[in-house]
């Protein structure tokens, strides 16, 4: 089985809810890192020094490789990443290789072969 590393930075404000729609799209969970600070193309604005950004959170979904494009574009969607900038951005990576998945790839199988 070959995966895919979905990277989300998400406003923090909608974590629970890409969260969920990316369950709801195959994805098995997730880990959250929270507090993260970004900067597009555009600076920060600080007022005395201090940034009046909103917080993003880093979400890193481990998904099976069939499922992964639509489990992007849903926490796309669901982001409002192309409404507005500052949105936050999601993207994907190749995984070489993975442990720690096994009790995954049963249920896993299942679903892909019913999405194929």
């Amino acid at each position: 089985m070959h995966f895919k590393l979905i990277i989300a930075l998400v406003d923090d404000k909608l974590t629970n809810e890409v969260m969920d729609a990316a369950r709801e799209a195959g994805a098995t969970g997730a880990t959250i890192i929270s507090n993260a600070r970004g900067e597009g193309i555009e600076q920060s604005k600080t007022f005395l020094g201090l940034t009046l950004e909103t917080q993003t959170d880093v979400l890193l979904f481990l998904v099976e490789e069939h499922l992964a494009r639509s489990i992007l574009e849903t926490i796309g969607q669901v982001g409002k990443f192309d409404q507005s900038r500052g949105c936050g951005i999601a993207f994907q990576l190749d995984v070489e290789d993975a442990v720690g998945v096994l009790h995954q790839v049963k249920e896993l199988t299942e679903i892909v072969e019913e999405e194929l």
